[in-house]
């Protein structure tokens, strides 16, 4: 239901956007998020939207260098990744939350972003 794309290999300071396509579905009344998994590490929240868009947050370590946006027509939300640091590599995960439950309880397969040094 949930489709991640746009990852791939960038050295340090490049730029990637992140997209992932809702299908089956319509999201436009739910919270849509980014999270991560860097190898050997716990997943980790990101970044995330509200229904509107009026609302959004980031974790501090990528204020100022990622944006996250959604079009609600395309069913599509994005994360626009700019200075990116080695320590950004990750598989790339979005989501949604239930409207009921408020809990991320709809998840993309991933897109893996490396990023070299």
């Amino acid at each position: 239901q949930l489709q991640a794309s746009g990852g791939g290999l960038v050295q340090a300071g490049g730029s990637l956007r992140l997209s992932c396509e809702a299908s089956g579905r319509t999201f436009s009344s739910s919270d849509l998020g980014w999270f991560r998994r860097a190898p050997g590490k716990e997943r980790e929240f990101v970044a995330a939207i509200s229904w509107s868009g009026g609302r959004i947050s980031y974790r501090d370590s990528v204020k100022g260098r990622f944006t996250i946006s959604r079009d609600n027509a395309k069913n599509t939300v994005y994360l626009q990744m700019n200075s990116l640091k080695p320590e950004d590599t990750a598989v790339y995960y979005c989501a949604a939350q239930g409207t009921i439950t408020s809990r991320w309880d709809f998840w993309g397969q991933g897109t893996l972003v490396t990023v070299s040094s």
